[in-house]
């Protein structure tokens, strides 16, 4: 048995800018409201970080959730959770930071 085998799966900013409009992945921003104000992914759903455990029936199990934060840190503990809570978890590596792409 592998017990240092992770609970999600990283992704990057530009395999998420490809797969952000599949209808099978929704992206998760846990990032504060002020901070999704300022800009964030297109498609991406704002739950906070403190508010993941009590909001968590809005987020889909039958979908690839992808998770995003200014850099990775919020985000990477929010990917532990999911997925140790049985979520297809993935956490975009460097966060906005990172993202290139256009903004909502």
């Amino acid at each position: 048995m592998n017990f240092l085998k992770k609970s999600y799966q990283s992704i990057s900013a530009d395999e998420v800018n490809k797969i952000m409009k599949d209808k099978d992945v929704q992206i998760i921003d846990v990032r504060e409201q002020y901070e999704f104000a300022a800009g964030h992914i297109e498609t991406a759903k704002l739950i906070p970080l403190s508010t993941i455990p009590s909001r968590i029936n809005e987020i889909d199990k039958d979908k690839k959730i992808v998770v995003v934060c200014a850099s990775g840190a919020r985000s990477t503990s929010a990917s532990k959770f999911l997925g140790k809570e049985g979520y297809d978890t993935y956490n975009m590596v460097g966060g906005m930071m990172g993202w290139r792409y256009k903004t909502k």
